[in-house]
């Protein structure tokens, strides 16, 4: 018996044979279908084979030619079909990584099939420029339509949370405001996104069908999954192996390649209701055809989903008050009614059942603490969305040697979603408010912690999104290689609007009002102020966003010399890149004006050019016998950023078939993240402030520092070294059985991070933070900082007294 890596250098050579077309519809195995193929030739009778049973067939020009196929007629399931076609042929088809494979077989073997449920529709290629294999060294874990289909998830944002090489915990809908880890704070349009090992979405790069997608949220930091048909996925591609020799920036951990069911055969339609407990609900309806001709095939899908929220009053976990559950009482001084902080601070409960209008001093309830409010019972852990999306691929042979191809994605999803936007601050309330009470009748100005949330409405986020990506190119077969050119174009607009925001100056100017008819009343037990006054007083946010991608690539490969175990392949190409992120907010939270923001610094655009080169040479191949067979690769990338500068990485693979169902592999690799465009703005954007920190090493255990918040002028490119090994085992005796391991080390150098959100504890954990701390500092660096136009001091302490940097 040959081995399966002489199989896949058998199927690389570039007179090879490779047809594909999706299953028309979904499923349950072992799925039948109608088969009416004649005798013909064999390469012909393949590809008619191919678009009934949704499954690709890659072989050799050499087998092939010169064969026929008896004629396959019936209802049959593909297995059985396949071995009707290849009855008598001599060859017999195998699966590897994820391919059937056509190879010579050992007389009695021939015409054998796969089982049913064992074989993939394509060839992975995730990880090689190299057709015919999957990449030689690094694990691959591929998901096909069935595992999509049985697994119930509405669409690919709620099931790639069931993936265990990915992390939710970055930039996913349910995470918007409560997490600032992995660029989760710039999800501001509730996507999802894939953050392979939880080292964030910049470092998991996600193509689709091999293009990279415009990118999402305030930053431009990861790819928004959420606007995908489900109904047009075919089947998802995980690399789980740095890739950047392949692929270029952001595939430290990985890559993800999702590809669509461009050449469906059929019409496919969708329903879908769903409920949680009765009080979250999604609807879903979704529709695909496919059909094509003897020189071309098109696909058009298109798909609805409208979900409802999902209130956090409905779940008892979603709380503050963490002490039925062991934990701790999170809940704020903030509630309604509220809390009166005298001048003496004191302080006094309002009581509830009243309107606040004729409060005595009397009425008040003194207490030893602040009445507590739990602000989640005004959010929702799952937002309101509405998503339609629509997916089309067309393609078109021209002659004997041209193809022709184009791919377009449109989306546009509204979201709605309650959670803390801005945020209550405490009211400072004079006798010149005739709704004033004085708890010690001192007539002094007093404080009111209070909960706004029950005049304005709970805040939230209102906004939609916008998405287009589109492919265009042209493949040409040059005997035994392929040349593709091919561009494309990604836009991604993003919107959302603030509700329920107070706006502080007015409701200051409302507060000292004398009039009742015009001053504000913050002492009442639920909405007790007059309906037009409160709308006078809300405020104005509104975030825009575009992210903006061109791509164009000339890519080729082939064989390049036969060896005696087999063709030594290579690929090669060049690649453009231009990005543009356009970030513009608009607001009047602070006072009456409106204000346009942009981000100081932020650059115009990008652009990237970038040269690869990838081979993999098969060592020996003595076919079943021990040693089996051996390939090698190599491959390299060199990128040129307009911003950052230049980077090189390569990457070696080994993978080592000593003996048929056993395999062993290996990989390293260098990889890179290019800084996101809102992590190049460097001083522009920068504060340098001074701050009274804690210090268990200061004799006054504090310390007065100047705290440089911002981003470095001078940052390059985060670096990474990936290492894996593993083995595979499909010991022949179990057919079907596969057992994989696989053990990997990411050395992550020159991370981009900031210590922002914990710069209040950086003293007291020095052993953590040691590096960004100076205590010592430079009497002349201190006064430059002094003297910046980015300097602020609210201590207003001088150069001298600065104790440290940090």
């Amino acid at each position: 018996m040959q081995s399966k890596i002489l199989a896949v250098l058998l199927a690389s050579s570039a007179a090879g044979l490779a047809v594909t077309a999706p299953m028309a519809a979904a499923q349950t195995p072992p799925s039948l279908a109608n088969y009416d193929i004649p005798s013909q030739n064999l390469g012909d009778a393949l590809r008619h084979y191919s678009r009934v049973s949704g499954r690709e067939i890659v072989a050799a020009s050499s087998l092939i030619a010169g064969k026929r196929n008896p004629r396959v007629q019936g209802r049959l399931t593909a297995d059985a079909a396949l071995s009707r076609l290849l009855a008598g042929t001599d060859l017999i088809a195998e699966l590897v990584d994820g391919s059937l494979v056509l190879r010579v077989g050992n007389g009695d073997a021939a015409g054998e099939a796969l089982t049913d449920g064992s074989a993939r529709d394509d060839i992975v290629v995730t990880g090689s420029r190299i057709r015919g294999s999957g990449p030689v060294g690094s694990p691959v874990v591929a998901v096909d339509r069935d595992a999509l289909d049985r697994s119930g998830r509405a669409g690919l944002a709620d099931f790639i949370q069931t993936i265990p090489q990915n992390f939710s915990g970055g930039p996913t809908e349910a995470n918007v405001g409560f997490s600032n880890r992995g660029k989760a704070a710039s999800n501001v349009a509730y996507g999802s996104s894939f953050n392979l090992r939880g080292l964030g979405p910049g470092a998991t790069l996600t193509l689709y069908d091999g293009t990279r997608p415009a990118l999402g949220g305030s930053s431009g930091a990861h790819a928004d999954v959420s606007l995908i048909p489900s109904i047009a996925i075919e089947r998802l591609e995980m690399l789980t192996d740095g890739a950047s020799a392949i692929y270029g920036s952001d595939a430290v951990a990985g890559v993800v390649n999702i590809r669509f069911r461009n050449r469906f055969e059929g019409a496919e339609t969708r329903l879908r209701a769903g409920t949680a407990d009765g009080d979250f609900t999604e609807l879903q309806a979704a529709q695909i055809f496919g059909g094509g001709w003897s020189t071309g095939h098109i696909t058009i899908a298109g798909e609805y989903g409208r979900r409802g929220r999902l209130a956090s009053t409905q779940r008892a976990f979603a709380t503050e008050d963490l002490r039925p559950f062991g934990g701790p009482d999170l809940r704020s001084n903030y509630e309604n009614p509220g809390t009166i902080v005298a001048a003496t601070g004191q302080r006094f409960l309002i009581p509830r059942g009243q309107d606040g209008t004729s409060l005595s001093a009397g009425d008040l309830i003194p207490s030893a603490d602040f009445r507590r409010g739990d602000a989640r019972r005004h959010m929702d852990i799952l937002p309101r969305q509405e998503t339609a999306s629509f997916y089309g691929s067309i393609e078109q042979q021209i002659g004997a040697r041209l193809t022709l191809f184009a791919r377009g994605l449109h989306t546009s999803r509204r979201f709605e979603a309650r959670r803390r936007v801005d945020g209550p601050v405490p009211l400072t309330v004079t006798s010149a408010n005739p709704f004033y009470v004085d708890p010690i009748g001192t007539g002094q100005p007093i404080r009111v912690y209070y909960d706004p949330s029950a005049d304005f409405g709970p805040e939230g986020l209102t906004g939609k999104v916008r998405g287009l990506n589109a492919a265009l190119g042209a493949r040409a077969e040059l005997g035994d290689w392929r040349v593709e050119l091919a561009g494309g174009y990604g836009l991604q607009r993003e919107r959302y609007d603030g509700r329920n925001l107070v706006q502080t100056e007015r409701l200051a100017i409302a507060l000292a009002a004398t009039d009742p008819a015009a001053a504000f009343n913050p002492f009442g037990d639920g909405a007790v102020n007059d309906r037009a006054l409160v709308d006078r007083l809300r405020a104005i946010l509104s975030t825009r966003t575009r992210y903006q991608s061109w791509t164009a690539a000339l890519r080729a490969d082939g064989p390049l010399v036969s060896l005696p175990a087999g063709d030594l392949d290579i690929a090669f190409g060049a690649e453009y890149r231009r990005d543009q992120l356009r970030f513009v907010q608009t607001f009047d939270l602070a006072d009456g004006t409106l204000f346009d923001f942009a981000i100081p610094g932020l650059p115009d655009h990008r652009t990237v050019r970038a040269l690869y080169g990838e081979i993999a040479v098969p060592v020996f191949d003595s076919g079943a016998e021990f040693p089996g067979a051996l390939t090698v690769s190599a491959a390299g990338r060199y990128e040129d950023y307009s911003d950052v500068g230049d980077t090189a990485n390569p990457k070696l693979g080994m993978r080592w078939t000593p003996v048929p169902g056993v395999a062993l592999r290996a990989s390293y690799g260098r990889s890179f993240r290019a800084p996101s465009f809102d992590e190049l703005v460097g001083a522009a954007n920068a504060l340098y402030q001074t701050l009274d920190l804690a210090d268990p090493a200061s004799p006054s255990g504090r310390s007065v520092v100047l705290a440089l918040f911002g981003y470095r002028s001078d940052l390059d490119p985060e670096t990474a070294e990936n290492w894996t090994a593993g083995f595979d085992l499909e010991p022949t005796a179990v057919p079907g059985l596969k057992l994989s391991a696989t053990w990997f080390d990411i050395r992550y150098k020159d991370r981009i991070a900031s210590a922002s959100s914990d710069s209040r504890n950086i003293l007291t954990r020095r052993s953590l933070y040691a590096p960004i701390i100076d205590d010592d500092p430079d009497a002349a660096t201190v006064a430059s900082y002094f003297g910046g136009p980015n300097f602020s001091n609210p201590l207003g302490v001088g150069p001298a007294d600065i104790d440290a940097i940090i």
